[in-house]
């Protein structure tokens, strides 16, 4: 054999092998398709629905369903992760506002959309505290804060905080407390700001009082000084599991209602 046949021989192998390395990793990728399909149901969620999705998810699994992966954070955190392609099922979230935020860039699925629940904001204190305050316009806030800070979620993108925001606005002391604002990325944070004594007050939901023993309601905010409180589900578009439908159908059914309830919600 002459040099061109040894060097085109030798390229018709390099071609062989190639092609057997891409048939290789074909077949692997087919095997593992039935494995992403899969996955446990995935369900980006407000930090202040943990406690109740918890025991609901646990509920759902009993029943012989297929697991629930559930991520808590701040609405706003989590339709931007939605935004940027996050492969979740199901987005729960606790104002409208970010539902429409991603409604809008057609991130949802048609049709899916629905309100689920109702809550309240109040001002809590730590549990062995004896703050008093009555809330109603121009309150005396800031002189009960003393030389502390009002723990909130972040009142420029959080539900909670938007809605504390709203309220103290509504109520004429806003001004008063701007600058004195412990801010926590999302509710849970501003209530732990509470529970360990770090702030003397805090702006959270109701049901986040509830959960938490270490603080005390020390009054509600009237329900006319902020936007409803309105908690929309929805399914995303981008989402694979064929059990999101069921799963979003089992949090609207009258059980799950009332174990949101039990954890002081109004569901829908």
């Amino acid at each position: 054999m002459n040099d061109h046949g040894f060097i085109a021989t030798l390229r018709s192998s390099r071609i062989v092998v190639v092609l057997a390395g891409l048939a290789t990793i074909l077949a692997f990728a087919l095997v593992d398709l039935p494995v992403a399909s899969a996955q446990a149901l995935t369900v980006f969620a407000a930090a202040s629905l943990k406690d109740a999705l918890d025991e609901l998810d646990a509920l759902w699994r009993a029943q012989g369903r297929d697991g629930v992966v559930v991520s808590y954070a701040a609405s706003s955190a989590l339709a931007k992760q939605v935004e940027n392609g996050a492969p979740a099922d199901v987005f729960i979230c606790a104002d409208i506002d970010w539902m429409d935020y991603l409604d809008q860039r057609h991130l949802l699925k048609p049709g899916t959309r629905v309100d689920l629940l109702r809550n309240d904001i109040v001002l809590v204190s730590p549990a062995d505290s004896s703050a008093s305050v009555t809330i109603g316009p121009g309150f005396a806030l800031a002189q009960a804060l003393g030389n502390g800070r009002l723990a909130m979620a972040d009142p420029d993108a959080v539900p909670a905080g938007k809605y504390g925001k709203a309220a103290l606005e509504k109520l004429g002391v806003w001004s008063s407390v701007a600058g004195r604002i412990a801010r926590g990325e999302d509710v849970r944070a501003a209530l732990n700001f509470v529970a360990r004594g770090e702030a003397p007050l805090g702006i959270v939901y109701r049901t986040d009082a509830a959960a938490e023993p270490r603080v005390r309601i020390v009054g509600t905010f009237p329900a006319d000084s902020h936007p409803p409180i309105v908690y929309p589900a929805a399914l995303l578009v981008q989402g694979r599991n064929a059990a999101a439908g069921d799963y979003l159908a089992y949090l609207r059914s009258s059980g799950a209602a009332a174990v949101f309830r039990k954890h002081g919600f109004v569901p829908y």
